[in-house]
């Protein structure tokens, strides 16, 4: 769905409308082209980001003042609008969602084991032999409580964007056993080293049988519009920032 493809793309946008449904995000700022950051008005760390991109190109993690304008200009490389995040302290983990309208599957929740920095296996140079710092863990070594939270929250962040076919909601595990929302990516790897496919395999649902059913769900679709696909920027007045508005 080219709607919520647009959506989840756009970090400000999906934790607006995440926020709206009752999940929990990092607090943020959003920093057009032409506006600069009030920087002493930050809690460090905080990871700068593209406002549109992905795969974590262009993403920094930042823990002092003193980096922070370096990292903006990293991000608007790929972006003229940055995002600024409040760093979660939590394990990372992920869901695979498979689907539409209330007919949801979803696979063993995964947890992303960091050695150190911030998981980016889509920038080694040979993703297929593991990343240097990083190691997806499914199913995750998790509580059932947390799991059964974890795809709760997938399901309901799936429908309150508006997505349709699949999507891989990747979240924030607190020590706490909260939940908060990391992204949503409406086109999931399905390479040999993708989470996706391997956390629907430990489901009992092989890469095959995932296939089959996108192909399905694509060709019944459901033509309707839910309330959340059909939101606008107007919607949202905060959206876009305004000199550097800080959210949440």
């Amino acid at each position: 769905d080219v709607q919520s493809s647009t959506m989840c793309m756009d970090k400000p946008l999906a934790y607006i409308v995440a926020r709206s449904a009752g999940i929990a995000t990092p607090g943020f700022w959003t920093v057009t082209a032409s506006e600069d950051i009030d920087a002493d008005r930050l809690t460090y760390p905080v990871f700068v980001k593209p406002a549109r991109s992905g795969s974590s190109f262009g993403v920094s993690k930042v823990s002092e003042q003193a980096a922070l304008p370096r990292a903006v200009e990293t991000a608007r490389q790929y972006d003229s609008r940055v995002v600024i995040e409040e760093a979660v302290d939590g394990s990372e983990v992920g869901c695979a969602v498979l689907g539409n309208d209330l007919d949801l599957l979803t696979g063993e929740v995964d947890r992303i084991s960091l050695s150190h920095g911030f998981f980016r296996i889509h920038q080694e140079i040979e993703p297929e032999s593991g990343s240097e710092n990083s190691t997806p863990i499914v199913p995750a070594d998790i509580s059932p409580e947390a799991r059964s939270l974890v795809q709760k929250t997938a399901k309901a962040l799936y429908r309150a964007l508006g997505c349709s076919g699949l999507a891989r909601v990747d979240m924030f595990l607190k020590e706490d056993g909260s939940v908060v929302l990391n992204e949503v990516n409406t086109f999931p790897g399905m390479t040999s080293y993708s989470r996706y496919p391997r956390m629907m395999a430990a489901a009992g649902l092989p890469l095959a049988e995932v296939l089959d059913r996108m192909v399905s769900l694509a060709l019944t679709g459901n033509g309707r519009w839910t309330e959340a696909s059909s939101l606008s920027t107007s919607s949202y007045p905060e959206y876009g920032g305004t000199r550097g508005t800080r959210h949440g």
